[in-house]
């Protein structure tokens, strides 16, 4: 019996077994190195505790492994043979200033090697942390890097997707939610059913941010449709919100879409919108402070809504600067 071709306008969502999980390095610290098994018991319990056990979040445990792997094979070679519980306050300081890396990254690496060491410490394998008093030079940040996305860009972004089917709906509705709650990326891979709620008068979006941190949006009218035509026409009713989908069907899975889906997500619209690359997620973050901002909105009041627990952190995203910069430089006239 032929199967019904789906047609542009018929919106499908596909029951089968999804797809096996991409499996990537956060998902697998792996056994401790030779150099760990080397020192006992007691190394590879902190080892499995420190990566396993007190890392909760994926983006951190997989860069702080490869940060404490990548300085325990230094230690590790053949020149060297340090031995774990010999290594000396030199020996971090020694690495740190080998490393071809900007100092942001050096000061990931440092952090990543005090906290193990501190462990250490704390299961009696080694008697001082040699990353304590180690330092990965000076860094300060004034002003973050990410590139603001222009409002008319963000408009031209939406405007450009095909929602005549399910997918274009989804890419929507995510890029919408991007640009009218700055939510993060991972935060918005998170969203379940459940996390879109009436109170009677308006909808309200609640999202996981990191840190363990919850946080309400209520839901702005333009955003609204958006959202809302996507979830009637998938037409689910329980589990993750936005999900994958079978690339030749274009039907959904049951399987969520993680931040890096939804990061590739945007490079691609933005190449088909015909819109600069180097945007990314976070762009829109940045759009939405200055933007409030620039409308005299207090900088307290503007933390919550991006989920930061410092209102210095929100400076960072202030482009408001940027634009005072470029009108000095305009008017000189050398």
């Amino acid at each position: 019996m032929s199967k019904k071709p789906t047609t542009s306008t018929e919106i499908v969502v596909h029951q089968e077994r999804a797809p096996a999980k991409r499996r990537t390095k956060s998902d697998d610290v792996g056994t401790p190195p030779a150099i760990v098994s080397a020192a006992g018991g007691g190394a590879e319990f902190a080892w499995d505790e420190f990566f396993k056990g007190s890392l909760p979040n994926a983006h951190t445990r997989r860069n702080y492994a490869h940060a404490v792997r990548k300085f325990l094979a230094w230690c590790d070679r053949d020149d060297r043979k340090i031995t774990l519980i010999r290594i000396a306050p030199g020996d971090v300081g020694e690495y740190l200033q080998g490393l071809e890396l900007a100092a942001p990254t050096k000061k990931l690496h440092l952090a990543a090697l005090r906290k193990f060491f501190d462990l250490l410490v704390v299961r009696h394998v080694v008697i001082l942390n040699p990353a304590a008093s180690a330092r990965a030079g000076r860094y300060q940040v004034v002003e973050g890097k990410t590139e603001e996305i222009k409002l008319q860009y963000a408009r031209k972004l939406l405007e450009s997707i095909d929602t005549r089917a399910i997918v274009g709906l989804r890419n929507r509705a995510i890029l919408a939610v991007l640009v009218h709650t700055a939510t993060r990326v991972g935060a918005i891979a998170k969203l379940t059913v459940k996390s879109l709620k009436h109170d009677g008068s308006q909808y309200e979006l609640r999202s996981h941010e990191k840190g363990g941190k919850s946080r309400a949006i209520r839901m702005w009218h333009d955003l609204e449709p958006f959202l809302l035509e996507y979830i009637r026409a998938a037409g689910i009713e329980e589990g993750p919100r936005f999900r994958t989908v079978v690339r030749r069907t274009k039907q959904l899975t049951n399987k969520s879409m993680d931040g890096i889906d939804i990061c590739r997500l945007m490079k691609r619209r933005l190449k088909v919108a015909g819109l600069p690359g180097s945007y990314s997620p976070h762009s829109f973050r940045v759009t939405t402070i200055t933007d409030l901002l620039e409308q005299n909105v207090p900088l307290e009041d503007v933390p919550y809504l991006e989920g930061h627990a410092d209102p210095r952190t929100t400076r960072f995203y202030d482009r408001r600067g940027w634009k005072v910069t470029r009108n000095i430089v305009e008017r000189i006239s050398i």
